[in-house]
């Protein structure tokens, strides 16, 4: 079934855009092969490692297949747009309206270039991205402390270990006082992404490293991974909680499991769980893989919720697509209402890497993201 589904804009590519071209018969027979090898990139993907997260091929092939499949999906909705144009053309004029080869070539180089500069946006070192955040009843010490959010680095063939090197060392150097990833670290069983990973033991911040679990874990032997990922020095938060000091003050960094993990036989997010023991009155931050979320984490008085999953949406357009399958929330910052006068800030980070299914980034730039935290006054007024 997945084969066909994404073989659908294909289709369309070689019947509306490749079949009225002036070419050779045999030439259209080349290109329309090429373009159907190139749209089962997934099942290659498959055949490869077993799984269709996990392309296991060399870095300039993961590339190139991101490339000629992304080309395909704009190519197939400039297709689309060129025909509505010439509907309406034809419409206008009560005649039959032509599209030149020169047009139909030029749309392909379009869809080829912003293909292109996807793969090359995706598969950057992000820059650091700053945001400040108030927080209800934050500790006077904590004014000014420095979250460091890396989320959906995506470990894999694409994202290597000297990529994953080059985003440890500009993670340290961003100076924050705490490092968290909020899950999807990894593409690949242990074995797969031993070298890969093993950078990550060089993370370092004063009140260390804390990472949670995204979906992608789940696929490939989550209690080994969890093991593999607290061995490289990485506080792991699945259902639970550390508390951050400064002095006497207090500060409650939870953390849940992923959505999915009902499906692989473990246990679910319950955000209680985390939460057992805290103390009480502490400013909760929570990391949470998945946004959809965060009404039930508002409604239990989390101040900040900071998330992933959703790469920001990926491409311009396509963006709200991804909304719509979480509650809305895609990209940047949210204020989430919950009981009473409380809301809380959500921030769905565009992720520090991508799927390497899907490695195209157009308008939802690739980042990590310094998180200032301010005091404010608690709802109601209360200090």
């Amino acid at each position: 079934m997945v084969p066909l589904i994404v073989a659908t804009p294909c289709l369309l590519v070689i019947v509306r855009w490749l079949v009225p071209l002036g070419l050779p018969l045999p030439a259209k027979g080349v290109l329309a092969l090429l373009l159907l090898l190139a749209s089962q990139f997934h099942l290659w993907s498959r055949l490869s490692s077993g799984s269709v997260f996990a392309p296991e091929f060399p870095r300039p092939v993961v590339l190139l297949l991101n490339g000629a499949f992304g080309a395909i999906l704009l190519l197939a909705v400039l297709q689309i747009a060129l025909d509505l144009g010439a509907l309406a053309a034809a419409l206008l004029h009560r005649s039959l309206v032509t599209i030149p080869d020169w047009v139909r070539f030029g749309a392909a180089g379009l869809a080829g270039l912003l293909a292109a500069l996807g793969v090359a946006n995706a598969v950057r070192v992000p820059p650091v991205r700053d945001l400040e955040v108030a927080i209800p009843g934050l500790p006077p010490a904590f004014d000014g402390y420095r979250l460091l959010q890396l989320t959906d680095l995506h470990l894999s063939r694409l994202f290597p270990a000297p990529w994953a090197r080059a985003v440890v060392a500009r993670a340290t150097m961003a100076g924050a006082d705490v490092i968290v990833i909020t899950g999807d670290v990894i593409d690949g069983s242990v074995a797969m992404r031993r070298d890969d990973v093993a950078p990550l033991a060089d993370l370092r911040a004063p009140d260390g490293v804390w990472a949670i679990p995204g979906n992608h874990e789940y696929f490939f032997d989550y209690p080994a991974w969890m093991r593999h990922l607290a061995g490289l020095g990485l506080g792991m938060l699945p259902n639970a909680h550390t508390v951050l000091t400064r002095g006497d003050a207090r500060l409650v960094l939870a953390g849940v499991t992923d959505a999915s993990a009902p499906a692989s036989g473990e246990a679910g997010p319950d955000l209680a769980a985390a939460l057992d023991g805290a103390p009480p009155g502490a400013p909760v931050l929570l990391l949470d893989h998945q946004p959809r979320g965060a009404a039930r984490a508002a409604a239990r008085g989390v101040a900040l919720q900071l998330s992933g999953h959703t790469h920001g949406g990926m491409i311009l357009g396509l963006d709200r697509l991804v909304a719509r399958g979480n509650d809305g929330f895609v990209s940047g910052r949210y204020e989430v209402p919950g009981m009473d006068l409380h809301r809380m800030t959500l921030y769905v980070g565009n992720g520090t890497g991508i799927w390497p299914g899907f490695a195209l980034r157009l308008g939802r730039p690739s980042e990590m993201t310094r998180v200032t935290l301010r005091a404010a006054p608690r709802p109601g007024g209360r200090g």
